[in-house]
């Protein structure tokens, strides 16, 4: 039963096609539901953010469950693609899964390094699975650590330092662009955490005049509500607020474009020499890509804002080796109980089948007995137990260590216990074998 990473990311595909493979969150449950009735795989996490999509996965068999995978992703949704997908796509096994993981949740492998949002994403992640009841105790247990490595990771080192979101890398891009925002008028299109998290910062920045708009007029309102600038109004104005703006930032869920080469060119003939910075942060992106090639338009997407960043992030740089340590610890915890499992089966079977005999002669004896008062059979009953607990306690502690520290090993031992003691578990440990893949403590 292997543990596997698939996905892609912003390492591996562009944002063209990494939108195609956006689950809306209202199906993300639908999602976890079809994919979990895929035979081979056993337990399954969708992470989706702006920059990934990635699927954590207990599989009962490598080749079947990442064939089912892949299947999935081509399939659920979204049709024929007009590209090979598999192209890509990565996929991590074992120990290679688990760090990968753990490097997501530290905001080592973000498109912004230590970005703020992504610990969120994750616990998202963990959380709809547990409802769509996709998860179980391997990636449950996966999951919590990842989540702990992420808040140890942010509290001892300097990773979170010099606060850079998607959010606020793209106010940086319009002011690389701009000079400043002091004194500049802006739109949001957008009322999620990102649209709020851009709309704080921009009035931080000295923005003379914010709009705010979604397909939601109250969740706008709520928005210049909760920071106390701006004004909010209903998507048919738009195209007016853009002819008044200098910066748009831009962050739906929609499936469509937001922005398109129409409506953006009504706006910019209303104000031809003045020039225009739109900053797309969505994915899938809210812009079409050919607004690009309008007078005066300046177009970012979230691919490009990485360089913008880039320099500013020396301090969580240097906290990289810091964080590389905590999540080796955490790998080596994580692996340490996921080998040990194998000794559940050898364990629960010694003890069971000690104590059915422990009970049958304690019964018989007291048959043969019928004079013992309840104290004495109490003591004699306490006493037995005494004698299977010492028995077996050198046995079970090795049992544990063993599948903790060298897998191949502890099942060598298993089988030999399964044979002397007629255990009868050889089809529990064959199921069990797999995890050895990509595991062993001593590769």
């Amino acid at each position: 039963m292997p543990l596997v990473c698939l996905g892609l990311s912003h390492h591996t595909a562009p944002v063209d096609v990494r939108e195609h493979h956006v689950f809306p969150a209202s199906r993300m449950a639908e999602a976890l539901v079809a994919l979990r009735d895929y035979e081979a795989v056993l337990e399954a996490v969708m992470l989706q953010t702006c920059g990934r999509l990635e699927i954590y996965a207990e599989l009962e068999d490598y080749e079947a469950g990442v064939a089912q995978l892949k299947s999935f992703l081509l399939n659920f949704r979204h049709g024929t693609v007009g590209y090979d997908l598999e192209s890509y796509l990565y996929t991590l096994l074992g120990r290679q899964a688990i760090e990968h993981l753990f490097r997501v949740s530290t905001g080592l492998d973000s498109m912004l390094i230590g970005e703020a949002e992504i610990l969120g994403q994750v616990k998202d992640a963990y959380v709809q699975a547990q409802r769509a009841h996709s998860i179980g105790k391997s990636l449950h247990r996966l999951f919590r650590e990842a989540l702990n490595a992420g808040k140890t990771a942010r509290s001892q080192t300097h990773i979170g330092d010099a606060s850079t979101s998607i959010a606020t890398a793209a106010i940086e891009a319009a002011k690389d662009r701009l000079g400043t925002l002091d004194e500049r008028s802006v739109v949001v299109i957008g009322a999620g955490k990102m649209g709020r998290t851009a709309a704080k910062r921009l009035r931080a920045e000295g923005a003379r005049n914010l709009v705010v708009t979604t397909r939601t007029m109250q969740h706008a309102q709520a928005v210049v509500a909760e920071i106390g600038f701006g004004h909010a109004i209903e998507m048919p104005g738009l195209t007016d607020a853009l002819a008044a703006a200098d910066v748009v930032i831009t962050s739906t869920g929609a499936s469509h474009f937001v922005l398109t080469h129409e409506n953006v060119g009504r706006a910019m003939a209303e104000r031809p020499a003045r020039p225009l910075c739109i900053i797309d942060i969505a994915v899938p992106r809210d812009v079409q890509p050919e607004v690009a090639g309008l007078p005066n338009v300046h177009l970012v997407d979230i691919d490009g804002l990485k360089s913008v960043v880039d320099e500013k992030l020396g301090i969580r740089r240097e906290a990289i080796p810091q964080v590389e340590e905590i999540i080796t610890e955490y790998i080596d915890r994580f692996q340490s109980w996921y080998q040990s499992r194998l000794a559940i089966p050898v364990i629960a079977s010694l003890t069971q089948k000690a104590e059915a005999l422990r009970e049958a002669e304690i019964e018989r004896l007291f048959a043969r007995c019928p004079d013992l008062g309840d104290r004495e059979k109490m003591l004699i009953a306490g006493m037995s137990m005494t004698i299977i607990s010492k028995l077996l306690h050198t046995v079970v502690t090795k049992v544990r260590d063993k599948a903790a520290a060298n897998h191949t090993e502890a099942l060598a031992h298993a089988r030999v216990l399964d044979e002397l003691f007629e255990l009868n578990i050889a089809d529990e440990l064959a199921t069990l074998f797999p995890l050895a893949s990509g595991f062993d403590a001593d590769e």
